[in-house]
């Protein structure tokens, strides 16, 4: 087991706690973490992604996809009664349930979710508000700064 000592982290930074918190929770949900079902995240744009999850034998019914507090849930359940009056020779096809956490970044939003050939596919895309973004401060020089006094009084 790793264990990661973050205390210089806390007294170094203001305002990280996030990326620390993040950290413990990535390292505490190594261990014991389900690889089923299986899924791939692959990076459409520059602010864009897609997780894509191999979800065969449920249908549109069985999946619910959440979005709480930053994270992404996907989770399915099949009803009891479906595998009622069937004897399998041989079952390779898992359709247990499951509960699968995608932790999303600050303005990472879900533009939408599809369920096709038995691939659920979630896209995903980055918004950071206008007000959040770089903007350039003009700076002034003195003649302008000069122009607008008058008789000793500024005008605006």
């Amino acid at each position: 087991m790793r264990s990661f000592d973050l205390a210089p982290l806390y007294r170094a930074t203001v305002g990280f706690d996030q990326v620390a918190d993040l950290m413990d929770r990535v390292m505490s949900n190594d261990m014991g973490q389900s690889n089923y079902p299986p899924y791939n995240i692959e990076k459409t744009a520059d602010d864009g992604w897609r997780i894509s999850i191999a979800v065969a034998g449920f249908s549109d019914a069985d999946l619910t996809v959440e979005l709480r507090e930053n994270a992404l849930f996907v989770s399915a359940r099949k009803p009891e009664d479906a595998d009622e009056g069937r004897t399998y020779l041989h079952r390779g096809i898992a359709t247990r349930a499951f509960e699968r956490r995608f932790h999303l970044a600050d303005h990472v939003h879900v533009t939408g979710a599809s369920h096709e050939n038995g691939m659920l596919h979630i896209d995903l895309v980055k918004e950071v508000p206008e007000a959040l973004k770089p903007r350039r401060i003009e700076i002034a020089s003195e003649t302008v700064a000069r122009s607008n006094l008058v008789e000793g009084e500024t005008v605006n």
